[in-house]
């Protein structure tokens, strides 16, 4: 059967009686789950007793054509050879109708799963990475509880990263949310918030210890887990074979490298529990503004549609059309043309003449012009423009003070990135340029290191410089003299070098 063939098993989800179908179907998987074999019409139409029988044998016909279903001759109780020679069918569900119906299932599932961060998940996480080392490392492992706790393992982190992916993509609608009854709005705004504070808390202690979990996992410890693991896989296997063994190894492996991604940085990249820190404490922030702006909104009760009603009432409420224009002027900024001079003097004439806007130019008052502009068509004042102000010397000065501010840098790069190793302690005195160079190289290097016995290599924001931090061991404490006190602090082997520098 082509692939195509195969994929026509899904039509009964998409035509016109699809409800039908899927009724239908749905019996014959609850009869497989009570280990029924097959079904009659009479027995599909005994649990479907709104539809005729013709219309149930005619879906049980059309899902036998696509592939839902096997049709098989019914020889029971047949009395005559009439009966016998009449169509009398089972049904049975068919491999594609029943892989066709797990596969909407679940889709169904994945759509009804929530999103959510677990908690709980991160502490079974724990505790099962704890026993399996403890399984692991004894004199005798016990193969099937560590292939048992592996899957149990397994299991729980798919599902804590699912449902932390599905949360964090309703996130962003949650935030944009607008709510009719604005107080359950901004209650559940600040529910998710607390929800949002402790599940960060729980996830900061968490990452830490698992982290520390896992690093106590040897290579050798690892592998004698997976071998275990992979053993028991295969073992049911009719002929099992060394590529089945290392196969199945290897999947464990790439397992084991995704739990260890998720809570531990790799190669100064960031892990996805630090990932999903970082956008839960963005939400919060995002979820406080949209609170203000709904507060903001509802005690000003200020918008375009709001004004626009103000303004329409107010225009209903005028004794005379002189009082509407004047209105209309003020609220729209609506004024004459310059050249034109509308005083009281031409209004009056107006007024007075009965002018309205059906009337004739030709009839109507004139205008009267300003002579200025009728003499010389310009009402631009003629004499000697005003001087332009020379800036040159404030251009000389802000130069001269970015080149020095330049040069004070590149010194303080000097004496900092001199490519060799020393001790924080033999630093000596910095001034203030310096010290604020060196402090800002120190916080990289040090919000990047794990554990305080730990080595570091990075390289600064800007890309120009490699900072290696390393621990000492002696426990000596280390004070470096600045311009505006003294920095103390455990002392370490530092090496900065300029990147940029040609070799």
């Amino acid at each position: 059967m082509s692939t195509s063939e195969r994929l026509g098993v899904f039509q009964y989800v998409t035509v016109e009686k699809a409800e039908l179908y899927r009724s239908v179907m749905r019996l014959f998987v609850e009869a497989k789950e009570s280990f029924g074999l097959y079904l009659r019409p009479g027995e599909v139409h005994a649990s479907l007793q709104d539809l005729a029988l013709p219309e149930v044998e005619h879906a049980l016909q059309q899902l036998s054509e696509w592939g839902n279903l096997e049709p098989h001759h019914d020889t029971s109780a047949v009395a005559t050879i009439e009966e016998f020679h009449r169509p009398r069918w089972l049904y049975q569900m068919s491999v594609e109708g029943e892989a066709a119906e797990q596969a909407i299932a679940a889709y169904h599932d994945a759509l009804r799963r929530p999103g959510e961060l677990q908690t709980v998940a991160l502490s079974d996480i724990r505790s099962l990475l704890g026993e399996l080392f403890a399984l692991a490392s004894g004199p005798e492992p016990d193969a099937a509880k560590i292939h048992l706790g592996l899957r149990t393992l397994g299991d729980r982190f798919e599902e804590l990263t699912s449902r932390a992916q599905a949360f964090i993509g309703s996130l962003q609608r949650a935030i944009d949310l607008r709510d009719a009854k604005l107080d359950s709005f901004i209650d559940y705004k600040r529910s998710l918030i607390d929800y949002l504070n402790r599940f960060v808390g729980q996830l900061l202690i968490a990452t830490a210890d698992i982290a520390g979990r896992l690093d106590a996992f040897t290579p050798e410890l690892l592998g004698r887990m997976h071998a275990m693991a992979a053993e028991r896989e295969v073992t049911d296997s009719l002929k099992v074979t060394d590529a089945q063994r290392r196969d199945a190894e290897l999947a464990w492996q790439r397992r084991w490298e995704g739990l260890r991604r998720w809570f531990v940085a790799q190669h100064n990249t960031q892990s996805q529990a630090e990932i999903l820190r970082r956008r839960a404490l963005s939400a919060i922030p995002a979820l406080l503004r949209a609170i203000e702006t709904i507060h903001e909104r509802r005690v000003a009760q200020s918008d375009r549609a709001t004004d626009l009603r103000t303004l329409a009432r107010w225009f209903a409420e005028t004794e005379s059309g002189a009082q509407a224009h004047q209105l209309w002027r003020a609220a729209f900024g609506l004024a004459p043309a310059r050249h034109l001079r509308v005083d009281t003097e031409t209004q009056d004439l107006w007024q007075s003449a009965g002018t309205t806007a059906s009337t004739p130019w030709s009839s109507a008052p004139p205008l009267r012009l300003s002579p200025r502009l009728r003499a010389t068509g310009s009402h631009v004042r003629r004499g000697r423009p005003e001087s332009v102000v020379d800036h040159g010397a404030e251009k000389v000065l802000l130069t001269a003070v970015a080149t020095a501010e330049a040069a004070q840098i590149e010194a303080a790069r000097a004496q900092l990135a001199t490519g060799e190793r020393t001790r924080l302690s033999q630093l000596g005195t910095l001034d203030v340029l310096q010290f604020s160079m060196f402090q800002e190289l120190l916080g990289e290097a040090l919000t990047r290191q794990r554990r305080a016995d730990d080595g570091i290599v990075i390289t600064s924001s800007d890309g120009s410089l490699e900072i290696v931090l390393e621990p000492t061991g002696d426990g000596v404490a280390a004070t470096i003299v600045t311009e505006g006190g003294t920095f103390s602090g455990m002392d370490h082997y530092l090496t900065i070098r300029d990147l940029l520098e040609a070799p």
